[in-house]
């Protein structure tokens, strides 16, 4: 059995557990994130490994999967449920494992339906964080870093129960909170799953309310707490923007860090993407006017160059201002610009915007679902991103659509004014639009300006290239998460 001991050099491991990683997973940022943090790790020569469950998307995805022979038992409740290791090849300093457990993870969706979470949502993730704890005391790694609610409990059993993992017991956790607006909260009468002593069921630790909540277990008890954005590390010790847990986070000050998420070049860059219609690049933005056609083709828009058209790639939820947009849309086309929408969530959102296209044929186009293909042909192919969340802990869209070209308007919370600046027509600086109140009119005011922006086709060429010159690669986020752990490893504050 090996010993974390400690790194000398470049001998750092790092596990990272997971419900979600690109291209096996996926439900929205978190899935990118994962995907693309441990490769910008491995540069640095950390090893990294991932732990994640064996949904159907993997098992039916087309994976090359190899099954390690490993079989655990892993505690739930008073009982052990079996499960099998699956492995598969990430690059060449990432492993990517993956939690075989049929009965809990071999569904359709990852959370639930349109209609809502699977009910058994919290034996699923009681019994995922069990089993990467595991398969960990198999390879001791020096970090354990837990990502959102699903896996907090990782982090929880290892602190609450250190004579059940003593092969862990040099480790230490690092939690990154990707949306504290989802928390795992259960109900107190499934408090027997999780295996805990019933001096955890208290407010100090896992209680909320009367129900047991993984997440504030993970805050609690995690040796650092990381969220995606300086802005957002602020904003979660607000009573508006913490979700109840502002407390949690406002004691645990010292230990929580806001590190902002960074985009893959390698994935999303004009100048290479396979998906688009035409290759482009600031020196040359001709090709840009074949993605918009090829855009408003795709979605049974008008076809026109000039016709200002503001595309969004979103979850539809309450969350990224969907009720906003369906306010703010009947401005939006009385102003001339059409709509491209591609997403998918909740049914109610799915159902109205569904409607759209019919009611407003030619002026918007709307795809429920998620396609990756034309999640790049929107962001090559739309003059502007639209994303108005209520709450925004990173955003990956609009750091994407920079890249592109694609000018954002977005609400300034978070991560979104973290990496837009509003453009400054005199100064010439700036990369985007932005406004302040969640309000339609205040959306509308900010589309006023970029369009007005828009008819000055020089002014709109220094915007653009202002946009596609911003640098959010991982260069700087993985060398910041790599000080975190050995600032941890150390002995040290995380801040």
């Amino acid at each position: 059995m090996k010993s974390a001991g400690s790194p000398q050099g470049t001998g750092l491991r790092v596990a990272m557990a997971t419900p979600e990683m690109a291209p096996f997973a996926r439900t929205g940022g978190l899935s990118d994130v994962l995907a693309s943090l441990p490769k910008a790790l491995g540069r640095l020569e950390v090893k990294v490994s991932v732990i994640l469950p064996a949904y159907r998307s993997v098992l039916r995805g087309g994976f090359p999967l190899e099954d390690t022979g490993v079989r655990l038992r892993v505690p739930v409740a008073q009982r052990e449920e079996e499960a099998a290791l699956l492995r598969t090849g990430a690059g060449q300093a990432t492993s990517v494992y993956f939690v075989r457990a049929d009965k809990y993870f071999d569904r359709d969706q990852l959370y639930g339906t349109a209609d809502g979470d699977y009910a058994d949502n919290g034996e699923r993730f009681v019994f995922f964080s069990r089993a990467v704890l595991e398969v960990l005391k198999l390879d001791p790694p020096h970090v354990l870093h837990g990502h959102d609610w699903q896996a907090a409990l990782a982090i929880v059993f290892l602190k609450a129960q250190p004579q059940r993992y003593p092969e862990l017991a040099t480790a230490r956790t690092v939690l990154t909170v990707h949306n504290p607006g989802y928390q795992g909260l259960v109900s107190a009468q499934d408090w027997g799953l999780l295996g805990l002593e019933a001096a955890y069921f208290t407010p100090r630790y896992l209680e909320y309310y009367g129900q047991v909540n993984f997440l504030k277990g993970g805050a609690v008890f995690a040796d650092a707490i990381a969220t995606v954005s300086p802005s957002y590390a602020e904003e979660i010790k607000t009573p508006e923007r913490g979700f109840g847990l502002d407390g949690v986070f406002r004691e645990r000050a010292r230990d929580l860090v806001g590190i902002l998420n960074g985009a893959d070049y390698q994935v999303w860059d004009p100048r290479a993407d396979s998906f688009i219609a035409r290759n482009y690049g600031p020196e040359d933005l001709e090709g840009k006017r074949a993605c918009k056609a090829a855009l408003q083709q795709a979605f049974g828009l008008a076809e026109g160059p000039e016709t200002p058209l503001v595309g969004m790639v979103t979850r539809l939820a309450a969350q990224k201002g969907m009720d906003l947009v369906q306010a703010a849309l009947p401005g939006l086309l009385d102003r001339g610009a059409q709509l491209a929408l591609l997403g998918t969530g909740d049914r109610v959102f799915e159902e109205s915007f569904r409607l759209l296209p019919s009611r407003h044929p030619g002026k918007v186009g709307v795809i429920i679902g998620f396609d990756d293909a034309l999640a790049h042909k929107v962001i090559a192919g739309a003059d502007l991103l639209l994303m108005p969340s209520r709450y925004e802990p990173a955003g990956l869209g609009q750091v994407y659509s920079l890249k592109y070209g694609t000018i954002p308007i977005v609400r300034a919370t978070g991560g979104l004014k973290d990496t837009v600046q509003e453009f400054d027509p005199t100064e010439r600086r700036g990369n985007g639009f932005l406004f302040g109140p969640y309000e339609a009119s205040a959306l509308l005011q900010a589309v006023d300006r970029a369009l007005a922006l828009f008819q000055r086709k020089d002014q709109w060429a220094v915007l653009m290239r202002n946009a596609m010159a911003a640098d959010f690669s991982w260069d700087r986020p993985s060398r910041a998460y790599l000080d975190l752990y050995r600032r941890l490893l150390a002995g040290q504050s995380p801040g």
